[in-house]
């Protein structure tokens, strides 16, 4: 199948031709003819498969001009990044469409967003909190919301956005067509589909958690954070092979340790990405790898989800994620759009737990390699990595836990106030001799010559 056989209009193709697009992958074939009939749709495809096309396409080729000022479309993404992405690829499908594109999200100003709304919008892409934010500040009108999408619900849900969704579904109009896309299905997606979705057809074009079968994935057994920061280094040697690399780890702290390790390895090489950057800074960093000025990109899981990065090398897990459906999102950064890819799994002791739910839920065995004898095994351990000694219960160490610590002190005497009640007024009176009445101008004087 081309996209020549799908019904899109001359604007599309056009588009689609200066994109050098000619094949639907299977995602994108399956899903136009359910989301241009207008019912409710869930689809669940392996992430670097299209499927922000997948359901962009049919919604562009039925998006009539319209000079109204609310929206008619709204696209729920988890993350900043993504809702910049989004919005760039509909602006490139939409080349030779007459609309308008709004991406809104938090963290910058949102005054300068009220005003970008007001000026009317046909497409509005943004997080689930700065939405609803603008929702109700009734700058943001959603009426006229005539098809939802959410794209990757599985991670809105996973980062604490249930509720928000739950709001500003109440907000939105009863008759609306729901497109919902995820590349894994848990049960808490299961159960949103079972309470908002009316009769949805389910597109499923691999088992959730089936892993590319373009991406070779490899693995090895490494010891603490000083061996793996010598095995990258090693392995990152190689600049023609790992041209673009994308590193992954567990935490903000960790990523922040480990760019400092790598700039001084690889100088200017290096760029990294987490949720305590600001949103200048991670969209730098994103421009700069996406353009190749920067080799190596250390980020969070925050950077997992959607976003599509070209010709990335390979992927490397620097820490095995304790979830593995994080996992499948991070090698799914590498091998997109068919293309060849590679991924490596660095697990410690502690992190082989990890690995084997990882197995179990793609039901295959990562390839373990050696480490290379060039490798030098650390025996220096980071604070997270040392046995934390707890001492068993010793009475004569308990503190009580409500008693004054050395911030509590007795207050010295000249601070110290006599709590006197209604007395007080009248010993101030007799100190001062002051007029028993406000006519009798001669009392201080009378007392006086007493």
């Amino acid at each position: 199948m081309t996209f020549n056989d799908l019904n899109l209009n001359t604007p599309l193709y056009n588009a689609l031709e200066d994109l050098g697009f000619t094949t639907p992958t299977p995602i994108q074939a399956e899903s136009f003819s359910v989301v241009a009939a207008g019912k409710d749709v869930v689809g669940i495809a392996q992430t670097g498969t299209g499927k922000t096309l997948a359901y962009m396409l049919p919604i562009l080729r039925n998006l009539k001009y319209s000079q109204q000022d609310n929206p008619r479309v709204l696209v729920l993404v988890p993350t900043r990044e993504l809702v910049v992405q989004v919005v760039s690829e509909i602006e490139k499908f939409s080349k030779y469409i007459n609309n308008r594109v709004l991406g809104v999200y938090g963290g910058t100003n949102i005054n300068t967003q009220k005003q970008a709304v007001a000026q009317g919008q046909d497409i509005i892409v943004a997080t689930p909190g700065r939405l609803y934010d603008l929702a109700v500040s009734r700058v943001l009108q959603l009426k006229s919301i005539q098809k939802l999408v959410i794209d990757e619900v599985d991670v809105m849900l996973d980062l604490g956005f249930r509720h928000q969704l739950l709001n500003i579904f109440d907000i939105l109009p009863e008759r609306r067509q729901n497109i919902m896309f995820s590349a894994t299905m848990t049960k808490d997606v299961d159960d949103l589909i079972t309470d908002f979705f009316i009769n949805p057809s389910k597109i499923a074009i691999a088992v959730s958690g089936t892993p590319l079968d373009n991406i070779k994935q490899e693995r090895y057994n490494v010891p603490n954070f000083y061996t793996k920061v010598n095995l990258l280094e090693y392995i990152l040697q190689n600049n023609e092979d790992f041209s673009k690399v994308l590193i992954f780890v567990a935490y903000k702290r960790m990523a922040d340790r480990l760019f400092d390790k790598l700039e001084k390895l690889f100088p200017g090489q290096t760029c990294v990405i987490h949720s305590n950057k600001t949103q200048n800074y991670r969209l730098r960093s994103i421009e700069q790898f996406r353009a190749g000025e920067n080799r190596l990109l250390v980020a969070t899981d925050v950077m997992a989800r959607g976003l599509d990065i070209e010709n990335v090398s390979h992927v490397i897990n620097f820490d095995t994620p304790d979830y593995p459906e994080n996992y499948m999102h991070r090698i799914g950064r590498t091998g997109r759009a068919e293309k060849e890819g590679h991924t490596l799994l660095f697990s410690t002791e502690k992190e082989q737990q990890g690995r084997e739910s990882i197995e179990e839920l793609m039901q295959m065995t990562i390839d373990i390699l050696d480490i290379p004898e060039a490798v030098e095994i650390s025996a220096e351990l980071i604070d997270e990595e040392r046995t934390q000694i707890k001492e068993h219960y010793n009475p004569t160490k308990h503190r009580d836990e409500d008693a004054p610590g050395p911030a509590f002190h007795e207050k010295s005497e000249k601070n110290s106030k006599e709590n006197l009640g209604g007395s007080y007024k009248f010993k101030i009176a007799a100190k001062y001799k002051k007029p028993q009445t406000r006519g009798d101008k001669n009392y201080n004087q009378r007392n006086k010559k007493k």
